[in-house]
């Protein structure tokens, strides 16, 4: 379902991503009312989350859909889905400039969806064009964690990017190199020794902050 860039600078087959969004979409909790505005009260409709491999971005933005009534979307089983093989199958069979060039056209698509809160693999709010496309669309919040504690979430796991002698000193080295990209977020939480419905509450509180700066921000630019 995926093949070599077409004539529209696709490297994704368009028609299986918008299949897959909509399983994945119908898959997730869906509220009535969801779409009604007014009738469920929460700080935003589309909130990203970005940040390292292992800080939580998976099972904390499931809570938090959970919490704002949103759909969610995880981008790396979103791509996983459409490509019929796993992210680590992808980087072996296809390389990671391939894989790179698939999160880019699956942004573009996610910036696009009204009531999710959407689950960014750990390299795609690196990209420069992906950051632009999200922090244009709404608020990207960064989960930290140390590299101790994402060695120790993921050092079963088979990461593509940690298959080397000294795991710990590449997530230093890694996340060392993204920090700068990662510190243009719109919201900082960290998830070091926290329970996720921890890490949500606040992540929820702040949001409520964000957006209440933004519509003084608004009436005051009237």
């Amino acid at each position: 379902m995926l093949h070599d860039v077409d004539a529209h600078g696709a490297v994704i087959d368009r028609a299986a991503l918008e299949g897959a969004l909509s399983a994945e979409l119908a898959e997730s909790t869906t509220l009535r009312g969801m779409d009604k505005p007014g009738l469920i009260e929460r700080p935003v409709t589309w909130v990203a989350l970005a940040g390292f491999m292992g800080t939580g971005k998976s099972r904390i933005g499931w809570e938090l859909s959970r919490a704002l009534a949103l759909h969610f979307v995880d981008t790396d089983k979103l791509i996983a889905r459409v490509m019929g093989r796993s992210v680590p199958e992808v980087f072996a069979s296809m390389g990671e400039a391939y894989f790179r060039a698939c999160e880019q056209e699956v942004v573009e698509r996610v910036t696009r969806l009204d009531y999710a809160v959407v689950s960014l693999g750990g390299g795609t709010f690196v990209n420069e064009v992906n950051r632009r496309a999200l922090l244009s669309r709404g608020p990207v919040v960064v989960l930290w964690a140390t590299p101790e504690t994402v060695f120790a979430r993921t050092r079963h796991s088979a990461r593509p990017l940690l298959q080397t002698e000294d795991p710990l000193s590449r997530i230093a080295s890694l996340m060392a190199e993204r920090e700068g990209a990662y510190r243009e977020g719109t919201i900082h939480v960290s998830s070091d020794g926290r329970a996720s419905e921890e890490v949500v509450e606040e992540i929820v509180e702040r949001l409520w902050a964000w957006a209440e700066a933004r519509d003084e921000g608004e009436r005051a630019s009237d």
